[in-house]
């Protein structure tokens, strides 16, 4: 079951808390909200990885498990998948904290989806990835 499952035993690239502009219609937290902070907290850490700018060229397995609501805090935790020559893949789980929830705390994972970026040059072309010790493709 997904929700017994533990968070990542790391820090988190992306820290926040869903509130009520972020809703949709029926106020729960609005998927599309959902996925700009994973995009953020990705391309923050393929920028880290690739020392330099990097832009987002593609969202692949990407899946909605639970519900965020308001107030929630929201955790994006992220690992390279693969590394190519000019790209990053970087996979992203996300994990809420209820804010309902009293002394016993507890995470649970909302989503998770594998972003791809390309690195870039100041003037926008695609440029190496510097390659380090456990890169695969």
């Amino acid at each position: 079951m997904i929700s017994s499952q533990m968070a990542p035993q790391q820090d988190a690239e992306l820290r926040t808390i869903a509130m009520p502009a972020d809703t949709n219609v029926y106020g729960d937290i609005f998927g599309g909200w959902l996925l700009a902070q994973m995009d953020l907290a990705a391309g923050s850490y393929a920028m880290q990885r690739a020392r330099g700018r990097v832009a987002t060229v593609g969202i692949e397995a990407m899946s909605f498990h639970l519900p965020v609501y308001v107030g929630d805090q929201v955790s994006c935790y992220c690992r390279t998948v693969r590394v190519g020559n000019t790209s990053i893949a970087v996979h992203v789980e996300t994990w809420a904290r209820r804010r309902q929830e009293d002394e016993d705390i507890h995470a649970v994972k909302v989503t998770e989806g594998t972003f791809t970026f390309v690195a870039l040059n100041p003037d926008g072309s695609k440029r190496a990835v510097p390659r380090s010790e456990g890169d695969y493709d």
